[in-house]
């Protein structure tokens, strides 16, 4: 459709016109003007030849009229591509921002920062630090980094779940001249008090209720640093005494999914219209996203729950696309909401998890590996794990053999 302004581009009167009407007549008064005729003949012949040609007087006119057409199409061609793209640009922006009615957006930016934890293990704790306590069902999370002889010994537990999902192992090999980064399959074994021993790789997860109580043991099962992601959460006031149980997943039985350059390993909830099999007696969602460089994600979040970011690789915009980009082990806390946008403006690959849970609202009393709703029952558990009683029978006289 044309616009008001190319119609005055079209006018007699539009200087585009007027110039070019102007230069022509000059460029036709400089062609046709003979110079002094050096006799009558010369002057006849000259006289002849125009008088024969009667269309080149409307010869220069036509000429204009193509030339500045030729320019106004140029004109509505630039302004259709130019409205074309700000319009797409637009649409985009604007279904980002239409995908949810309240998106969620970052309210607490963490760098995990790295500890000594267990025998010799190095962790990057983010919840759980005096700086975020808890996240409500969620009491802790660390990226563990471990390699032999170092590991996680004997110990025990009480009222909460630990979900533990193995990243790659990162080696570096030295050759001649020259240092090599690749990765090989992480192994981490599991042994506890009650006989149960299994070993989880790269991309596995154990998804363990400790319950009433459980003692276990957790080492590295192959060389190198084995590296992943412990998540402790929280269990309700009526769930904390109920019998251990374990969920272990394989990398290849975890629902997957693909969309528009995003990926996504589905531990716990639904994404893409994919759901895991995986039962969490609080209800939570875990993901592992990994987008690649200039995919958008739009995920939708229940509202009321909470929920954080921890990006493993890489780096993206979350929340708002105009926010300030966030980097490896960063843990970003989203506000309230139905939703989470994410940008990947890197040339990188970013990859995050996306954790979110229903708040129990309950009291939150802990005393490292016990976590209960009142001090009384923290000594209670101490007690029990010290005299073995109530869950902790077999405590007193098991050892693991990693």
């Amino acid at each position: 459709m044309m616009t008001r302004s190319m119609m005055k581009l079209l006018s007699p009167s539009s200087p585009i016109y007027t110039t070019l009407s102007s230069r022509l007549a000059r460029i036709n008064a400089t062609r046709h003007t003979p110079p002094p005729p050096k006799s009558s003949r010369s002057a006849r012949s000259l006289t002849c030849t125009t008088a024969s040609n009667p269309k080149s007087k409307s010869k220069h006119p036509r000429l204009l009229l193509l030339i500045v057409s030729l320019i106004l199409l140029a004109a509505f061609l630039l302004i259709r591509a130019t409205m074309s793209s700000s319009s797409s640009s637009s649409d985009a922006v604007a279904a980002a921002a239409a995908t949810f009615e309240k998106p969620r957006t970052v309210v607490k930016k963490l760098l995990a920062e790295s500890q000594p934890e267990g025998d010799g293990a190095t962790v990057r704790r983010s919840i759980g630090r005096y700086e975020l306590r808890n996240l409500d069902p969620f009491l802790m999370l660390d990226e563990f980094s471990v390699s032999k002889p170092a590991g996680f010994p004997d110990h025990p537990h009480r009222g909460f779940e630990t979900v533990t999902y193995m990243l790659e192992v990162r080696m570096i090999k030295l050759l001649v001249l020259s240092f090599h980064l690749f990765f090989m399959p992480g192994a981490f074994t599991h042994q506890d008090f009650a006989g149960h021993k299994g070993t989880i790789s790269t991309g596995d997860v154990q998804w363990m209720t400790a319950g009433r109580g459980i003692v276990h043991s957790e080492m590295p099962a192959a060389d190198g640093v084995q590296k992943g992601l412990q998540l402790w959460i929280n269990l309700s006031s009526k769930d904390k005494m109920i019998e251990p149980r374990y969920q272990e997943l394989m990398s290849k039985d975890i629902s997957c999914a693909e969309k528009d350059g995003v990926e996504v390993k589905i531990i716990a909830g639904e994404a893409f219209g994919v759901r895991s099999p995986v039962y969490t007696r609080t209800p939570t969602m875990y993901m592992d996203f990994t987008m690649q460089p200039g995919s958008q994600l739009h995920q939708p979040i229940p509202e009321g729950w909470n929920a954080f970011v921890y990006i493993i690789d890489g780096e993206g915009v979350f929340g708002r696309e105009k926010a300030s980009p966030a980097a490896a082990h960063h843990c970003l806390v989203l506000g309230p909401g139905d939703g989470l946008s994410v940008w990947n403006k890197s040339g990188e690959p970013l990859r995050f998890a996306l954790v979110g849970g229903q708040p129990l609202n309950e009291p939150v009393v802990q005393h490292g590996p016990f976590v209960m709703n009142t001090r009384a029952e923290i000594q209670q558990a101490m007690e029990d794990y010290y005299y073995g009683r109530n869950g902790f029978e077999k405590a007193r006289h098991w050892s693991s053999t990693a």
